[in-house]
């Protein structure tokens, strides 16, 4: 049985095309289970201590307001210090952080603790840091681009490390 090569590359292709689909709606749109669980709750006795823990002091460093919006939507909103119109969307657990630019999506980062921290604890990490030292944090991040024009032509639409190009 002889394959055409051209057959073989265009399977592959599509193979390609749907891992890559797949795994960006993983990531993007139904995060991995917090520790191989569906909730929090389910979690081993220490670490529901570990997470009450954090969620209290997670409501000691947020005010009502950004409290209220993060049980409420999922999502904690950390406006840039540095940029008036930008504007960071920290996911309550599991997830990536996505920014915004007047209202419009324009990259994912990824940050993660290189140890196990209760969601609270994540969640505080990113707000301190981004208002801590925002520079410092996107140097951190791994980035992606949500279209290859969101910052300038030819940035492509994974960034990985590479900073923000020249103005």
């Amino acid at each position: 049985m002889i394959v055409d090569p051209g057959l073989v590359l265009v399977l592959a292709k599509v193979l390609l095309a749907t891992a890559a689909i797949i795994l960006l709606w993983r990531v993007l749109v139904r995060p991995v289970p917090y520790w191989g669980q569906e909730r929090p709750g389910e979690l081993p006795g220490d670490l529901q201590d570990a997470e009450r823990r954090a969620d209290t002091l997670l409501r000691e460093i947020l005010n009502e307001e950004e409290y209220q919006q993060l049980t409420r939507q999922g999502y904690l909103e950390v406006r840039s210090p540095s940029l008036p119109q930008r504007v960071y969307r920290v996911p309550r657990h599991q997830g990536v952080v996505k920014v915004y630019e007047k209202d419009r999506l324009i990259m994912y980062l990824c940050v993660q603790p290189v140890k196990f921290l209760p969601s609270g604890d994540v969640v505080a990490m990113h707000k301190l840091s981004i208002e801590g030292n925002e520079d410092q944090y996107l140097k951190l991040a791994n980035r992606w681009y949500s279209s290859p024009n969101a910052l300038g032509a030819g940035m492509g639409v994974w960034g990985g490390r590479r900073r923000d190009p020249p103005e």
